[in-house]
């Protein structure tokens, strides 16, 4: 394996301190507490105006085709939830946790994986779930009630869906320190967002994975609202500079830059893989959507907030750089709208024609070898089901 730079924070200069860096950039330590209304540099290769900048520690150099290949996944992925989100109103999905906005962390993150990495989502990794192979019906099926998850979390490299909020950075690290024991190329990506951090699984993650230098990578999704608490009620600092309390590098990437957040991703992994330890990253993004679909948004946000995100739509900036440099015509644009039409057509087809579920499969997953007490509860079940057919037949 190639030899990996030490990864630090924006500033990349060295910690004295330990084998770690300071994770508070180019800033002053005390910079937040000196300006404490100022925001943190975060890093940004492609402005909301579709503009290509450089940054001197990240820098990435990617063809014309795996360009498009990038603003195929957002806007398919994209697609995908917008078909979601009207099949839950239309009683087809029992509930849906939208990405809408946040697509570009989502590819970005996710195609920064290597074959040997392994992704722990939280609900809302729809993206992450694409790159990594699974079909969009196997999410939809979670949704539906039609199965509890029918990916292969080994095969895919791609854990189960984790409702707890932030268990699953407990479960990567567990996973990552296995990794590293059994003398493992890879790394673990976890992902969780802004309102996790005040979890205690969160916290406990970072102790454990600092201590061991654990080769996972802590993915925070700020969308800005844990549901409808914003972060302002989550934190006094930004949230990328909590990682330098638990002795490794933390950094904030603008999270509506697919560039930049693969540039980022990628300098991470690396970094975990040859031995340097965790690092938290922060996605610096913005939910467009609710929380879930039981959630209302209009009750605790301005119209005018998410207006103004709209401006950094990650869609829109890519399409716009690619037409701006040359690199994609309108033939191109055409050809990913009509492959659109025809994955939203095939998820509503899909949806419908699901079969439902045996009930009493519930019962089948609970325990490898299922309990007296629990053989009693699926006995109840199956008679009380059985007093519907009953009804049925004399009606």
């Amino acid at each position: 394996m190639s030899e990996v730079p030490e990864l630090t924070d924006q500033g990349f200069e060295p910690n004295p301190f330990g084998p770690h860096h300071d994770p508070i950039g180019s800033d002053p330590i005390n910079a937040d507490e000196q300006n404490p209304t100022e925001q943190p540099v975060l890093v940004q290769l492609l402005t909301p105006e579709g503009e290509r900048v450089e940054h001197p520690d990240y820098s990435i150099d990617l063809s014309a085709e795996e360009l498009q290949a990038l603003y195929r996944d957002l806007a398919l992925v994209r697609r995908v939830d917008v078909e979601a989100t009207a099949l839950q109103r239309q009683g087809e999905l029992g509930i849906w946790a939208s990405l809408l906005g946040q697509e570009a962390a989502q590819i970005g993150a996710g195609r920064a994986l290597l074959p040997d990495d392994m992704a722990f989502p939280t609900y809302r990794e729809h993206g992450v779930a694409w790159c990594r192979g699974i079909d969009p019906m196997s999410i939809i099926g979670l949704f539906r009630g039609c199965d509890s998850g029918a990916w292969d979390p080994i095969e895919s490299k791609f854990n189960l869906y984790t409702i707890v909020i932030g268990a699953q950075t407990l479960h990567a690290v567990g996973y990552a320190m296995g990794m590293q024991r059994d003398g493992g190329q890879g790394a673990c990506l976890a992902f969780f967002g802004d309102g996790a951090t005040s979890q205690g699984d969160v916290n406990e993650a970072f102790i454990f994975s600092a201590v061991f230098d654990a080769p996972v990578v802590f993915f925070c999704q700020n969308n800005q609202y844990a549901i409808s608490e914003p972060i302002e009620k989550q934190t006094r600092i930004p949230l990328y500079r909590r990682a330098s309390g638990f002795g490794f590098p933390g950094i904030r990437v603008d999270g509506n830059d697919v560039l930049a957040v693969l540039a980022v991703t990628r300098r991470a992994l690396e970094a975990a893989r040859s031995g340097q330890g965790p690092t938290l990253i922060e996605a610096y993004t913005y939910r467009m959507g609710a929380h879930t679909t039981s959630d209302d948004p209009s009750r605790y946000r301005l119209a005018s907030e998410m207006e103004a995100w709209k401006l950094k739509d990650p869609i829109e900036r890519l399409k716009a750089y690619l037409v701006r440099s040359g690199q994609a015509d309108a033939a191109f644009f055409e050809a990913i709208e009509k492959e659109s039409d025809e994955l939203a057509a095939r998820v509503r087809r899909e949806t419908v024609e699901m079969p439902d579920p045996d009930p009493a499969s519930m019962f089948d997953n609970t325990y490898a070898e299922i309990t007296p007490y629990l053989q009693e509860q699926r006995d109840t079940f199956l008679t009380y089901q059985a007093g519907f057919s009953e009804e049925r037949s004399h009606a």
